[in-house]
């Protein structure tokens, strides 16, 4: 799936990278996932020229907030030809409702 189009970047314009910094319970404005089941990725902010997120990830070795690289993302390959998918039904929600 392409990750990376108008429309997702049309939901990050009020969300570039470090303005949620301060925040104690940031804004999930996007949500992708591997549909094999092993991570996910609730997405607070986006550079859209260096196509870096800054996401809170689940579903790997530690839960944990970091960088990511959307064309990274794009690129990988699971078996049976899935690749990481974003939910178009995501509704935004703060990271406490995520967390739930």
């Amino acid at each position: 799936m392409k990750l990376i189009t108008p429309e997702f970047e049309e939901l990050f314009k009020d969300y570039p990278l470090y303005s949620q910094e301060d925040a104690d319970d940031p804004l999930i404005v996007a949500k992708l996932f591997d549909p094999a089941g092993s991570a996910t990725w609730w997405i607070s902010e986006y550079d859209p020229i260096e196509k870096i997120a800054f996401c809170y990830v689940t579903g790997l070795i530690a839960d944990e907030w970091g960088y990511t690289s959307l064309i990274e993302l794009e690129s990988i390959k699971r078996p049976f030809g899935l690749t990481i998918e974003r939910d178009l039904y995501f509704v935004q929600k703060r990271l406490s409702e995520v967390k739930k």
